[in-house]
């Protein structure tokens, strides 16, 4: 009898854990609003910000460097094969706990000229400092 109580226990503690363990992680993923950005140079960078991407272009990587009154967010895609790859911001929004960034991948287009030269695309945006995460998707 002990031991069925002790499974029951175990068991409605894994069901608790659980359930309050989702609605902890939950994020509000409503749209409050677009975030106004600028697309930025390597020369209007940081240094730091550059030293971190150059460690990092060789991969794809994604981070976040915050200034006192700026946010910086990049996106990077690794290293491509050829040149004449752009990146476009598809949407960079805020929600109640969290700032939302959507990029994508433009290879080069049929008929462009392109080099058999490698390159490491990347795209840095920065915004006005908010004090929440990015999630990039």
């Amino acid at each position: 009898m002990m031991r069925v109580w002790k499974m029951y226990t175990g068991l409605f503690l894994c069901v608790l854990f659980l359930v309050t363990g989702c609605s902890i992680e939950r994020t509000d993923e409503q749209k409050i609003q677009d975030l106004d950005f600028v697309i930025v140079e390597e020369s209007q960078m940081p240094e730091d910000l550059r030293k971190l991407i150059e460690e990092k272009k060789q991969e794809e990587f994604k981070l976040v460097f915050d200034t006192e009154k700026d946010k910086y967010i990049v996106v990077g895609y690794g290293r491509q094969k050829t040149n004449g790859y752009s990146i476009s911001v598809e949407e960079l929004y805020v929600t109640n706990n969290a700032v939302h960034m959507n990029t994508n991948l433009i290879g080069p287009s049929k008929g462009e000229a392109i080099s058999e030269v490698e390159s490491f695309p990347y795209i840095v945006v920065k915004t006005e400092y908010l004090d929440k995460s990015v999630v990039f998707e």
